[in-house]
């Protein structure tokens, strides 16, 4: 089992159909979490709230196979990725959605799912 934070659009079960042949699962939980915040807030406080939204034990978030489907809002995705690699202890695996080409009308499809620590760890390699 994968537990997906979908902080986005919800799914659909293409979507999801999609991410479980990827991963080599029959089974998903995806939590569709609101994402809707007040500009005016501090983003370290906003990304706490959504981080607690999934509702997850600390050991949870240590143990339990997670694929973000992160905010579209870019300053809102970073802070919550920070936010999550302090309680899971590394970064989140991510899934990257894309609008299929010349679909009318437009659908979007799984792109790749990203595992942002293995992205961390190469980039490690090339500096200088």
């Amino acid at each position: 089992m994968i537990l997906v934070l979908n902080y986005s659009h919800p799914l659909t079960q293409e979507q999801r159909t999609q991410i479980a042949e990827c991963c080599g699962v029959s089974t998903l939980e995806v939590r569709d979490l609101l994402a809707q915040i007040d500009r005016a807030r501090p983003l370290a406080d906003i990304a706490q709230e959504l981080a607690n939204a999934a509702d997850l034990t600390p050991e949870a978030w240590q143990t339990t196979p997670i694929i973000l489907n992160p905010p579209a809002l870019a300053p809102v995705a970073l802070a919550l990725v920070a936010e999550l690699h302090g309680r899971c202890g590394g970064f989140p695996t991510m899934l990257n959605i894309r609008p299929v080409a010349q679909s009318v009308p437009t659908r979007y499809e799984v792109a790749e799912i990203v595992n942002l620590q293995t992205l961390r760890d190469a980039a490690r390699g090339r500096r200088i």
